[in-house]
């Protein structure tokens, strides 16, 4: 039954979310070294900019900051991804306590590619790390966290605040209408609205 629902779900994701062979995986997460609470991770952007996210007991945070971060696992061939990406820029750009980390997986692709296929064309000048296997044990930490074991479909959200994982609401109606840790797929600018005001009212 649970095998059956895993299909079921992983056929929704491909049919509904535009999601081809590559967007759809599963991480195996036995293979990647957790994080130690207080451990540093430093990202650097695919335009140069750098940031580093500091290891908590439940999550993470910026580094000398206490803005709300989300965390995106997208792919730039990701038709949802490219949708998104100018509400999530044009979000960030209006409030300055939120900041969007996009962390790329699925695909290995230049810096400048990202930049003139990703960025340039859907108007995605937000930060976006593209650092291979760093990227991918952020991933696995961070899915081990919130103790997703479903195949992994794009895009993925998360959302911290204070170095904790915050609720946000069922975007797909999957859940039939239960928060959980995670968006799954395209979500509305709307939403995201909605839930970042609830959580930093809290």
């Amino acid at each position: 039954m649970k095998k059956l629902l895993l299909v079921l779900l992983c056929a929704f994701a491909l049919v509904f979310l535009g999601c081809d062979k590559n967007e759809s995986e599963s991480y195996s997460l036995g293979e990647y070294a957790p994080f130690k609470d207080g451990e540093e991770i430093s990202l650097k952007s695919v335009s140069g900019a750098s940031v580093s996210l500091v290891r908590t007991s439940k999550g993470f945070v910026l580094k000398g900051s206490d803005k709300i971060v989300m965390l995106d696992i997208f792919g730039t061939f990701c038709a949802p991804c490219k949708s998104e990406a100018p509400h999530l820029m044009d979000y960030q750009l209006n409030h300055d306590d939120f900041m969007l980390i996009g962390l790329i997986t699925f695909e290995q692709i230049s810096d400048k590619d990202v930049i003139e296929k990703f960025i340039k064309p859907f108007n995605a000048y937000y930060f976006i790390a593209n650092e291979g296997e760093k990227n991918e044990r952020l991933i696995s930490q961070v899915l081990a966290d919130i103790g997703y074991d479903s195949a992994l479909s794009l895009p993925f959200k998360v959302v911290l605040k204070g170095g904790k994982y915050e609720l946000l609401s069922d975007n797909l109606g999957e859940r039939g209408g239960k928060e959980a840790l995670y968006y799954l797929g395209a979500v509305s600018s709307e939403l995201v609205a909605k839930d970042l005001e609830k959580i930093r009212k809290k």
